[in-house]
């Protein structure tokens, strides 16, 4: 159902916009976005999840209000901000999650991996299926080369790419398009804050190769998941 309507809404989309060319620049944004971890000024704290919903309360209403205002300009202008509102949204989204886990005193385990996860899993949990694992109370990211980075976040842009063509429609009514991405903003970016959470509840590990002891649990557990779901023979 759901992947009807986005066709249904790219059909419709005014003959400038080229679905696969706005994917392709959101996904490359994406890549430049995640390749540096924001500093944060914020010290360990005693009670760090008061303190995080503290701060994804007040991203949460800094994301609502730049979105809404990008998505004011009406109709051919409109569609022009949404890369400029995305990057917009992502800096405030990176930045939380940054003074998060600066609250939890975990700052230095953040890489691009983690910053990947807390900004997208929610977005896209699907393409990070061969990235990133639970384990009981772990986490286990996979430290990948640039073209896993790449192929991960290529699915990542044509999930983001969908929903904000999508909304881009809105943009030809713009006082009731900008309360509506507003509003999105607001959710998206509580959302990053759980996830990030999260993580930084859970014990975090990393996995460097093929032969590490992660990466073969990762491998049963996907291969346990495929023997549960194979048809009765």
């Amino acid at each position: 159902m759901a992947e009807s309507v986005d066709k249904q809404s790219a059909s419709n989309l005014p003959a400038v916009i080229n679905h696969d060319e706005t994917s392709g620049r959101v996904t490359r944004a994406i890549l430049d976005f995640i390749s540096q971890i924001p500093e944060s000024k914020v010290h360990s704290q005693r009670n760090p999840e008061t303190e995080a919903r503290r701060l994804a309360n007040r991203a949460a209403q800094r994301a609502a209000l730049t979105a809404g205002t990008l998505a004011l300009p009406p109709g051919p202008l409109g569609w022009l901000t949404i890369l400029p509102e995305l990057v917009s949204i992502w800096k405030i989204q990176a930045q939380l999650v940054s003074d998060i886990a600066a609250a939890y005193g975990r700052h230095a385990e953040l890489g691009r991996e983690q910053m990947l996860w807390c900004l997208f899993r929610h977005t896209s949990a699907q393409a990070f299926r061969d990235l990133v694992v639970r384990l009981g109370d772990r986490l286990i990211f996979r430290r990948v080369s640039h073209s896993v980075i790449e192929r991960v976040t290529k699915q990542i842009g044509i999930k983001v790419t969908q929903r904000a063509l999508g909304e881009g429609l809105s943009r030809w009514m713009p006082v009731i398009g900008a309360i509506g991405v507003g509003g999105y903003a607001y959710y998206d970016t509580r959302q990053v804050a759980a996830t990030t959470i999260a993580m930084l509840k859970s014990e975090i590990g990393s996995a460097d190769d093929d032969t590490s002891p992660a990466v073969r649990e990762i491998r049963a557990e996907r291969m346990g998941e495929a023997a549960n779901s194979a048809p009765p023979a």
